[in-house]
């Protein structure tokens, strides 16, 4: 078994009300309780959510080296949005994989096993976690496999089990050519649950075409509101996930629901179709208002949708038989690609933050807490 140092490195973000500091703290590494687990973290992603926590509201543009840390400066106009975290020093990293390398009483079966896992702090060369909470990948799986085992993949089930409880048939997602998009495409096609994918780019409906994707449009189109409407009215997905967030994406979307609705079920009422039309916005690539100008009838709702509170609402045995799916498909339908690998110093340097910071269609980063 691997000698375990004394010490390791961790990343952690820091806000004061007009700056994000980043820095790689040097600390004990921690020790497993009862139940518990260490894990030597050898692979850990960068998603959207992840930034959230790392740059907060900050100006990537003013991104900078002072000393040993890295900084970028919040504009005024913004700055109430890190008053709950001031002066903290917050560790990052949602997600990540890593060999078991030590283990309290009762977790000792794990040693050896390489475990996924997720909670947060993991950007870190060593964590902690309950043995109850790993997962261990199938033999001879290695970390980076199984870095993105949570996020992306139980979004993805999340999302169609949110289809199945609100009684829908289909689905909508926009940012589509994204992994989590991917992931979608695959499992969708899987279960038999017809999808309509909004991309942004030729490149990318190609991309998605090339995996199997049936229903593919591209907003930038100058016909792009007929080929929506045509789409969801071939497969009746009147329920929509939306990644942009701003703009005028998430009206068009639920607009071209009312004129399927209506294609599907002729008939004239001043109030509109019947037929309930929701666009969930779980991110925000564009973070400029949401712009609704109506239009949709009056049988429509558009709201923020979140994994965590999915998963808690969805119970232990719920979410047990999606880590399971996630476990058995972990190199098909929920593979991870990544374009760029980096390590934990390289994750303070200004140019390498810039560009995870841009959060790029088919540019995603993988962290090497331990090079």
């Amino acid at each position: 078994m691997t000698d375990i140092p004394a010490t390791h490195l961790r990343l952690l973000t820091t806000a004061s009300e007009d700056r994000i500091t980043l820095t790689l703290a040097s600390e004990p590494v921690p020790q497993p309780g009862e139940g518990e687990v260490l894990v030597r973290m050898e692979a850990a992603p960068i998603n959207p959510s992840d930034l959230g926590l790392l740059l907060g509201p900050a100006d990537p543009a003013t991104l900078r080296r002072e000393g040993e840390a890295t900084v970028a400066d919040i504009p005024p106009q913004l700055s109430r949005a890190v008053g709950a975290r001031l002066g903290q020093a917050l560790p990052a990293g949602n997600e990540g994989a890593g060999t078991v390398v030590a283990a309290g009483a009762g977790a000792e079966a794990l040693v050896g096993r390489t475990v996924a896992i997720a909670g947060g702090q993991m950007y870190a060369q060593y964590r902690v976690a309950k043995a109850r909470e790993c997962l261990p990948l199938p033999e001879g799986t290695p970390a980076e496999a199984g870095a993105s085992s949570f996020v992306n993949p139980m979004t993805a089930l999340a999302m169609l089990g949110t289809m199945r409880r609100e009684e829908y048939e289909a689905l909508v997602h926009t940012a589509a050519a994204s992994n989590l998009g991917q992931m979608l495409v695959k499992l969708c096609a899987a279960e038999g649950v017809p999808l309509v994918n909004i991309v942004r780019s030729a490149e990318q409906a190609a991309l998605l075409r090339g995996i199997g994707a049936t229903h593919v449009v591209n907003s930038g189109d100058p016909d792009f509101r007929k080929q929506l409407t045509a789409a969801i009215t071939e497969t009746g997905a009147f329920l929509a996930f939306d990644a942009i967030g701003g703009g005028k994406l998430a009206n068009q979307i639920l607009q071209a629901m009312e004129a399927a609705a209506q294609a599907r079920s002729p008939g004239f009422s001043v109030y509109g179709s019947t037929q309930m039309k929701q666009v969930y916005l779980y991110g925000a690539l564009d973070t400029s208002p949401t712009e609704i100008t109506r239009g949709a009838g009056m049988a429509w709702g558009v709201g923020g949708w979140l994994l965590t509170p999915y998963l808690q609402r969805a119970g232990a045995e719920e979410v047990g038989r999606m880590r399971t799916k996630v476990a058995e498909n972990l190199t098909t339908i929920f593979a991870s690609h990544y374009t760029s690998r980096i390590t934990l110093a390289e994750a303070l340097e200004p140019e390498t933050v810039r560009a995870y910071a841009r959060r790029a269609t088919r540019e995603k980063y993988l962290l090497l807490p331990n090079g």
